[in-house]
């Protein structure tokens, strides 16, 4: 009777603080989704320039903000539990704009650093992971210009990169092996992704 005790104790649990039942972090896509997500990349990669990733990133991060800012802070601060959107962990789907944004700064700093290390001819000593990423569940309005001057440094070291066609390359969780550029037409397109699921929180609010 000890298991059914715990089983019902933890289902309590859940029902009072209103978390939802997710997959722990880090348990990453199902498989052919995680296969398509890699020909997509690839795809999208090779029809890409770095001057068209560098414009898409730019592109994503002023509107990230816009739909960002255009939220009252209560509002922004809310998580809210949204139906699983193609190439998004199940452990990502109950987040608040905040926190959406805070998780596109750790992962925007953690890209930066490795694109200059790539650059540099230097093994990054950061290991990527999905996991490692995640965003604190008390971001706040602050959140947004973290977010800004992180992506302001990712633009700095990129740019500041005669080229990014480097002969070393650092492990991507779930893209293998990357070199520079192919981090940072990354960067954009990973930030695609959590703009439609910052909308889709905002229809949800």
């Amino acid at each position: 009777m000890q298991p059914t005790y715990f089983t019902i104790a933890s289902m309590t649990t859940i029902l009072h603080t209103n978390q939802p039942m997710l997959q722990p972090p880090g348990k990453g896509l199902p498989l052919y989704e995680l296969l398509v997500a890699r020909l997509l990349v690839w795809w999208r990669y090779n029809r890409t320039s770095r001057q068209e990733a560098a414009a898409t990133f730019k592109f994503e991060k002023e509107e990230i903000l816009r739909l960002s800012r255009e939220l009252d802070q209560t509002a922004a601060a809310r998580p809210v539990l949204i139906k699983r959107l193609r190439g998004l962990e199940d452990s990502s789907r109950f987040w608040s704009v905040y926190m959406t944004v805070d998780h596109l700064r750790i992962v925007n700093t953690e890209v930066a650093t490795i694109i200059q290390d790539l650059v540099l001819g230097v093994s990054p000593q950061h290991i990527a992971t999905t996991k490692g990423v995640k965003p604190s569940s008390s971001a706040n309005a602050s959140t947004l210009n973290d977010f800004a001057d992180a992506c302001t440094r990712f633009e700095e070291i990129a740019n500041k990169a005669q080229d990014l066609r480097t002969d070393m390359t650092w492990k991507h969780p779930w893209f293998g092996e990357l070199d520079a550029q192919q981090w940072h037409f990354f960067a954009g397109f990973h930030m695609q992704l959590h703009r439609r699921q910052i909308l889709t929180i905002r229809d949800n609010l």
